[in-house]
């Protein structure tokens, strides 16, 4: 049978606190919370104090999530898997009462084979998870808790490709040919010797024209895993570019003997990508600019729970402030938000961890409050970064809008923790605060020469796993960490707000050319970007408005986006429209006059990950709607005058959070009301079922208004 692959959506049960039979399949959990998946516990809280600053104020714990399912007979002797696209953090998975591992890291993917556990026919599975986040302060930004991106049950033959184990890649690339190859690694889980025939088909997304078909053969021996490479020639190719993001349908067939059955079909891209170290970085041989912000994954009142459709309207504002590129601060992202770029012609820079070896400073109790607390992955480093690091190229390196692995964030920030007596004093671009002692050197700390040992291996193992890419790390003390071997093996140098050095290091690196992984919006960044052909473009910090790294309560969310978290513009974000030549035009000043009506606009974006319109995409259990509210003067202009309203949501759905972008409102997330900020607010309405949706606005303030006691409805007619 062809692979099919089941996404758990509905369903799951939810326990916030310790249950220690849980994990049993028996276990009557009747009682607990039912919930959708992606779920983050965090934002379902209150703000509290007494919470991490650093994660937003926001509460963590240990959570229990459990659902049931059936599997028809049919699969019975098929190869059954379990893979988690997120759960943060140290989850733990049971499968009928079976017991199958463990995962410190909160970002990576990860899977079960638990084809020995599950049953078929009427008898129920039941997978349990345990998530234990009880370390607030390990991050300096917001995480979330819980099961916050997919689940996927997915049944193969025995005889299937591994994990992410079909990996593209074109080269001697030009406008008439491409060389294409596609390697096969054949896993074999039955007790027999297999001969398996291999085809696979890459055809052009849009137009279905075929544009190759590659075949192969391998054998394999009974529980073993073989690799195959497929070779091919694409005659006059359409590149991918970010002015035309063409893809091509790679899809694969096995047959052993039996019949031909699909084993993958995912979107890839044909195109060349190079970096000349005196004239910067060519895309298809035509000289790019870089012109990109940094994300974090969280999308403020839906935590770190955001579905593709949130991604896509916030992209979507990105590219009409010319924004090219997207840097996934400092972890993976969820996989949608890849496909989209693949899909809306954007650059990514995938980036794997914020600390190596050493625990950076996490702020409890404000930005760069002392004391700070150091908890955070440095824990699981030691044991897990090289599978995790594997995990995410493995996953990553068929999205032709990967073009830079970036192996770390900042690790050789100053003192934290790591230093060197070539300086004896230190300071980072957010030391304004940091005590005199703690910018000094310390040699009781760890010596920064370690991290050339770790950047070496760590590249190593990028290029183990993908040999096709730019690697890169973000520096935020070159002055002293180029000078002990830490960039040494890189294909291209990133810095973080050092653009004052990159003249003098190109002399001391001339086969390099640097990038700009963070940087302000200040003109001369940009500056140093128009003026140094060997500068490949920069990441601006930070394209939204985000939760954590907070400065002290009552704020919880970072203010540096250049949109707030409900993706409203700010002023900077037109100043970079005009710089980066985009197509935002700053709108008229808006009213101080009293709101007398209510705007309701609901997003309608087509699905384009499966080219489906927004009707048949939006009627999908868990599809999140953007309703963005807007208040008018009696002559129909916005206002900035604000109101508080309570949401009501009918139907087949349920309120999944207000946004008004106002990051010093301790309102719940959770709550059904929120005052409008300067006359804006965003509604997320999620659907739990098939039917209509029903969205009613009501103005509830004590005082006179033209809106008091209005209600004001929309209405999803499915």
């Amino acid at each position: 049978m062809d692979k099919t692959t089941k996404t758990l959506t509905k369903g799951w049960k939810f326990y916030l606190g310790e249950c220690d039979e849980a994990w049993y399949k028996g276990y009557d959990d009747s009682a607990w919370l039912t919930v959708m998946v992606p779920h983050d516990w965090s934002v379902e809280g209150p703000f509290s104090k007494a919470n991490s600053s650093g994660t937003g104020y926001l509460q963590g714990g240990i959570g229990w999530y459990r659902i049931h399912f059936t599997l028809p007979e049919e699969y019975k002797g098929k190869s059954v898997r379990v893979i988690f696209d997120g759960v943060y953090k140290n989850s733990q998975v049971w499968c009928n009462s079976y017991y199958f591992g463990n995962r410190p890291f909160g970002y990576t993917e990860f899977s079960y084979d638990i084809t020995h556990a599950v049953a078929f026919g009427d008898v129920e599975n039941v997978i349990a998870v345990k998530v234990t986040h009880t370390d607030l302060a390990d991050s300096r930004w917001f995480t979330g808790s819980g099961i916050y991106r997919k689940v996927q049950i997915v049944v193969e033959e025995p005889v299937h490709p591994a994990l992410h184990g079909v990996q593209f890649a074109a080269e001697n690339i030009s406008r008439e040919s491409a060389d294409v190859k596609v390697i096969h690694e054949v896993v074999n889980t039955t007790d027999k010797e297999q001969t398996v025939s291999i085809k696979t088909a890459l055809t052009q997304r849009v137009t279905k024209e075929v544009a190759a078909e590659l075949t192969g053969c391998v054998t394999v021996a009974a529980g073993k895993t073989e690799k195959v490479e497929l070779t091919g020639t694409v005659k006059n190719p359409s590149l991918w570019s970010i002015e035309e993001p063409v893809l091509y349908t790679m899809k694969s067939a096995y047959d052993t003997g039996d019949g031909a059955y699909v084993v993958n079909c995912e979107n890839v891209g044909i195109r060349k990508i190079s970096v000349d170290p005196d004239k910067g970085f060519f895309l298809n041989d035509v000289p790019t600019t870089i012109k990109g912000v940094c994300l974090h994954h969280d999308a403020c009142v839906l935590g770190a729970a955001v579905t593709a459709e949130v991604w896509q309207r916030r992209l979507e504002l990105l590219k009409e402030m010319g924004c090219n590129a997207i840097r996934c601060s400092h972890n993976p992202h969820m996989p949608e938000l890849y496909e989209l770029c693949d899909t809306m012609g954007f650059i990514m820079m995938d980036e794997a961890f914020d600390e190596w070896e050493g625990a950076k400073n996490k702020w409890s109790t404000g930005h760069n409050v002392y004391p700070p607390k150091h908890q955070g992955y440095f824990e699981a480093f030691p044991v897990w970064h090289e599978e995790d690091l594997r995990t995410m190229v493995r996953r990553d390196r068929n999205h032709p809008s990967v073009v830079f692995w970036s192996i770390g964030n900042e690790i050789d920030y100053p003192n934290d923790p790591y230093c060197h007596p070539m300086f004896q004093t230190m300071t980072g671009n957010n030391d304004k605060n940091k005590p005199a002692a703690e910018r000094e050197y310390n040699p009781n700390k760890p010596n920064m020469e370690r991290l050339a040992v770790l950047a070496k291996e760590l590249a190593g193992i990028v290029r183990e796993e993908d040999n096709t890419r730019l690697v890169t790390l973000a520096s935020a003390f070159p002055e002293l960490s180029t000078h002990l071997g830490f960039v040494d093996e890189l294909d291209i140098i990133g810095y973080n707000y050092k653009e004052q050095f990159y003249v003098e290091d190109h002399k001391r690196f001339p086969n390099r050319a640097f990038i700009g992984t963070e940087n302000s919006g200040h003109p001369l960044a940009w500056q140093a970007v128009t003026d140094n052909d060997f500068v490949c473009g920069q990441f601006l910090w930070i394209g939204f408005d985000f939760l954590g790294e907070a400065h002290g309560w009552p704020i919880y969310c970072s203010q540096a986006g250049y949109l707030k978290t409900n993706g409203v513009p700010k002023d900077r974000y037109y100043t970079i429209s005009e710089r980066w030549g985009g197509s935002a035009v700053q709108p008229a000043e808006a009213s101080e006059d009293a709101a007398v009506d209510v705007d309701i606009a609901l997003w309608k974006g087509a699905d384009i990950l499966k080219l489906r319109s927004f009707d048949k995409a939006s009627i999908e259990d868990g599809y999140i709607y953007q309703f963005e509210i807007t208040l008018k003067d009696a002559e129909g202009r916005p206002t900035k005058d604000d109101h508080l309203f309570r949401v009501q949501v009918m139907g087949a759905g349920k309120l999944a959070g207000i946004d008004n972008g106002n990051v010093s409102d301790l309102t719940p997330f959770s709550a059904d009301y929120r005052k409008t900020l300067e006359g804006k607010a965003v509604v997320y309405v999620k659907r739990t079922g098939k039917g209509d949706i029903t969205l009613n606005l009501s103005c509830i303030e004590d005082q006179k208004s033209m809106l008091k006691g209005r209600n004001f409805t929309a209405v999803i007619d499915r």
